[in-house]
């Protein structure tokens, strides 16, 4: 439970129950005093957000490209192509307590005509990456995973994680006078860039 609450977010899963605007934030922490963290976004663009007192952290790791079994639950970020298929541009397999977390299709912010994708691995074929066909209510995707496509998994961590230098993406509300509150971070590990 404590995984998908924490993580709940990450895959493209909505923040009904926070009014605010909701927007991500990707880039490197400089600092972190207090209940505030500034960041440089890789735009290099510097920002100061408060870091929400219920807020959740997760640790970002890398995982083999083999944990994508048929059954997994998914999320990938991907263009489509000519075909009409997608092509990953990152693939996240969730743990089992985060099944079915953000399933669905939706526009993505990680390039023109990105979108995210979170369901469950049906068919997979194994030839130069993998093709799948990714099934969730309502629909289904046939997405292209190429070798060097990144894979992460999540794994729960605390305010600690958040160290300088880190590379985060963070969930992130806007307030009426500007003000940014990060209720969720996302913290590659051991210098991992978060690929979504």
């Amino acid at each position: 439970m404590f995984v998908a609450m924490a993580i709940i977010g990450f895959g493209g899963a909505a923040f009904a129950q926070t009014p605010l605007p909701m927007s991500r934030v990707r880039g490197t922490i400089d600092a972190v005093d207090g209940t505030s963290m500034h960041v440089t976004t890789r735009s290099g663009e510097h920002l100061t957000m408060k870091l929400a007192a219920d807020a959740g952290y997760t640790l970002i790791e890398p995982i083999s490209i083999e944990a994508i079994k048929p059954g997994s639950f998914i999320g990938t970020a991907a263009v489509t192509q000519p075909d009409g298929t997608l092509k990953a541009l990152e693939i996240q397999v969730f743990p089992e307590s985060m099944r079915g977390v953000g399933e669905g299709h939706r526009p993505w912010d990680l390039g023109t005509g990105s979108t995210m994708t979170n369901g469950t691995v049906g068919d997979l074929k194994v030839t130069n990456g993998r093709l799948l066909t990714l099934t969730y209510k309502g629909g289904e995707q046939k997405v292209f995973v190429p070798e060097k496509v990144p894979v992460i998994t999540y794994e729960p961590a605390t305010r600690d994680a958040l160290k300088k230098g880190a590379h985060i993406i963070a969930f992130v509300a806007r307030g009426e006078d500007g003000t940014l509150t990060a209720t969720r971070v996302g913290v590659g590990k051991d210098g991992l860039v978060p690929p979504m």
